[in-house]
This record gives C-alpha cells, sequence and structure tokens, in this order.
C-alpha cells in the first residue's frame, strides 16, 4: 500500500510521515524473567492538520499458536514529536503506572530511540530502560523492544512485523 503524504500534514512531520496509518500484525515476546510468548498487534498513527506531532496509540494480545487471541496484553498510548537535525522525542504512557520520555533519531524510515527518562508509580513493575528501533521495509512497519527490568540488564524483549491495514 503506497504512503500519501495529506495535503495539511505539518511540514515538520514528513520524515515520520510513513507512520501514519494503521498498522496490525504478530510478535515474538522474550525475556529472563518470564515464558516466551506469540502476540498480535494493532497500532493506530494519526495526526492533528497543523499540529507538529503525530498521535500514537498500540495494544496487544497473546495468541495461541493458531493464531487466536487468548488475552490482553500492552497498552500504550503517547506522541511524536519531530526535532530539528533529523531528532524525534517520544512520549508514552501506560496503564500499568510507567511513563516514558524517549528520544531519537529518524532517517530515510528507519527511527533509533533510547529512555530519557522513566517514571513509575508505586504498583507498577521495576523497569529502567529501553531501546527501540522502527524500520519500514517493503511496506512492512518491522520494530523491536529491548529493555532493563526486573533486576535484569538490557535485552531484547519483543520484536514485530506489521504491515499496514488503512
Amino acid at each position: 500500500m503506497p504512503i500519501e503524504i495529506p495535503a495539511d500534514l505539518d511540514p515538520a512531520l514528513l520524515p515520520l510521515s510513513f507512520l501514519i496509518g494503521e498498522w496490525a500484525g504478530v510478535g515474538l515476546g522474550q525475556y529472563p524473567t518470564i515464558e516466551d510468548f506469540r502476540f498480535g498487534q494493532e497500532v493506530v498513527v494519526g495526526y492533528t492538520p497543523g499540529k507538529p506531532y503525530l498521535d500514537y496509540e498500540s495494544r496487544s494480545w497473546l495468541i495461541d499458536e493458531a493464531g487466536e487471541k487468548v488475552r490482553p496484553l500492552a497498552r500504550e498510548h503517547g506522541y511524536w514529536r519531530p526535532q530539528p537535525d533529523k531528532q524525534v522525542e517520544l512520549l508514552l504512557a501506560h496503564p500499568t503506572g510507567i511513563v516514558e520520555i524517549w528520544l531519537g533519531e529518524v532517517d530515510n524510515g528507519k527511527i533509533e530511540l533510547r529512555t530519557d527518562a522513566v517514571a513509575r508509580t508505586a504498583s507498577s513493575k521495576e523497569y529502567s530502560a529501553g531501546h527501540r528501533l522502527y524500520g519500514l521495509v517493503k511496506g512492512d512497519l518491522y520494530w523491536t523492544f529491548d529493555m532493563a527490568a526486573m533486576g535484569e540488564g538490557i535485552q531484547n524483549h519483543l520484536a514485530a512485523q506489521l504491515k499496514r491495514v488503512k
């Protein structure tokens, strides 16, 4: 599905415009403190005409061997904010009591981010740092998430391939 740049898109968002749309796919999760798992994911990225940010929402669920939904997993909401010189900020909030500020760089369909700040409520799980990589490859959105949590050093936790559905 070709990428169409909306006429009313703020020009600052052009480097991130490949994210706009609805995406769905499957991924794999792993971490030393849990059993490996497969998940389904839906991501919606939109914009407000004339505003220099993208709206972001992601939800995922555990899937079985047949690809059927078993139960909800993670949700996150946030904003992508482009900055000068190919820099980008990502602000994320999670219903588990975690909020994050990510800083990184966008370059020709690739985004690499690291956490700049992580804040947690007293009831959230221990999580201290993350690294994300997004890439548009042959029209699909690939992403990976490495984290430091639960006393473990930074290592891969999630990876998925999403296809544009709208």
